[in-house]
């Protein structure tokens, strides 16, 4: 007699799983080249702005560093589902959210602090921390709903509202992909026409509106799930052409901003079309160059490239792994260095020298170092997948923090299986 219980369908039972192989440093190099570019451009009057993404197109490093945020985020969060289940990643998420609020709130208290301690009212004006130190009482309040930040640290509620929302749209990407994406679309395109953005105190102005900015980390996330198939599309040369193209062009204007006779050379009707670009609503410009880049990395980058162990690679690879705290850093070192400019000398020996002041180590220190102390749990608190506890952690566990190294390749793979629980490893181990 047929058994007549029937199988569960794919989208009722266990969403696809996604594949994990290696850890790709190159993630973690180019989220730590970001960081780098992001001190360079957030001191100013900087020499050191024009060796990053900045004077040479539309976009900049906030564009990359968001966008593999949402990589990471989808690599690591789904390795998590997959060996622990869903509980976890809510878990794990809102943990992480958690920790970034409290990191901002920390680097907030940080900065008027510093401010206090220098004394300069130019200084205040410059790191929008006047109000909060004339002010305390609202100013933190404000803080603590995220609708108050000091200069630049603007980016950290973004990753806040990011983690703590990672979940269901971790759940919607593996499930309907396309749709999550369209509708991510669907919510910029209302932005740009209507101008949408959250309160903000006490201008009323993002400069990193979320409903707009979520839309790079829910690319970065989809690419993970549908990687295989974009793939072909994006190392095809009808791609690369225009891409390529879009560079050149962009790369030409946005020199002539900077550059006075190169400004005589081009139309006045083409360098207002594309100046001032909306950095805070990320104006169209901007996203298309950052894809253009993406295109044009995909094609030159390829995996395992040998300049990766040179030392200035190796240091950033290091402060990818270590995000958060290396971003907290750079924001107050970026204070220090505008204290240096206003205080000493605004020359261009002081310039060279705050640039290359975080200039990384190269550490050559015991495995667990060059993975990040928290990055590698202890053996006992390995995921239910693990089966051998090692001296750093499991391998999975070494990605599973979300802003931490990632893997390289992954794929959509349709599996009815759900993962084993811990009962049934134990039991079959």
């Amino acid at each position: 007699m047929q058994d007549r219980t029937a199988s569960p369908k794919l989208f009722a039972g266990a969403p696809p799983e996604l594949k994990v192989n290696s850890r790709d440093p190159r993630i973690d190099a180019c989220r730590g080249i970001a960081l780098w570019c992001i001190f360079l451009d957030h001191v100013p009057n900087n020499i050191g702005s024009w060796l990053t993404l900045r004077n040479y197109g539309f976009s900049d490093a906030a564009e990359v560093f968001m966008f593999v945020s949402g990589v990471t985020c989808a690599l690591a969060y789904g390795k998590v589902r997959s060996c622990e289940g869903w509980t976890s990643v809510i878990r794990r998420t809102l943990r992480r959210s958690w920790d970034i609020y409290v990191a901002f709130l920390l680097l907030t208290l940080a900065c008027a602090i510093l401010v206090h301690l220098a004394g300069g009212d130019r200084l205040a004006d410059e790191s929008n921390t006047r109000i909060l130190l004339d002010q305390p009482g609202s100013a933190l309040a404000h803080a603590a709903i995220l609708q108050y930040r000091p200069v630049n640290t603007d980016v950290l509620p973004n990753f806040v509202l990011l983690h703590l929302f990672f979940a269901p749209l971790l759940w919607l990407l593996l499930r309907m992909p396309n749709v999550t994406l369209g509708a991510s679309l669907a919510l910029y395109a209302l932005v740009q026409m209507f101008g949408w953005s959250m309160p903000a105190w006490p201008s009323g102005h993002w400069a990193f509106n979320p409903l707009a900015w979520q839309l790079l980390a829910v690319l970065g996330a989809w690419m993970i799930i549908e990687g295989e198939r974009v793939r072909p599309w994006l190392t095809s040369r009808t791609v690369l052409v225009p891409a390529a193209l879009y560079l050149i062009f962009s790369l030409v204007i946005a020199l002539s901003w900077r550059i006075k006779p190169l400004e005589a050379l081009i139309p006045q009707g083409l360098t207002k079309l594309a100046y001032p670009l909306d950095k805070s609503n990320l104006d169209p410009l901007r996203l298309l160059h950052f894809l253009a880049l993406a295109v044009v990395a995909v094609w030159f980058v390829p995996p395992n490239r040998q300049a990766l162990t040179s030392a200035v690679m190796r240091g950033a690879i290091l402060c990818g792994k270590h995000s958060l705290p290396i971003f907290c850093l750079g924001v107050l070192l970026t204070l220090a260095s505008l204290l240096a400019l206003l205080d000493i000398s605004e020359g261009l020996a002081m310039q060279i020298t705050l640039s290359v002041w975080w200039s990384p180590h190269d550490d050559r220190g015991s495995d667990a170092a060059e993975l990040g102390q928290d990055h590698a749990p202890a053996a006992a608190d390995c995921c239910s997948g693990c089966r051998r506890a090692r001296p750093a952690g499991c391998l999975g566990h070494r990605w599973l923090a979300p802003l931490g190294g990632v893997p390289p390749r992954t794929a959509r793979a349709r599996m009815g299986r759900r993962p084993e629980s811990r009962h049934q490893l134990l039991v079959r181990g």
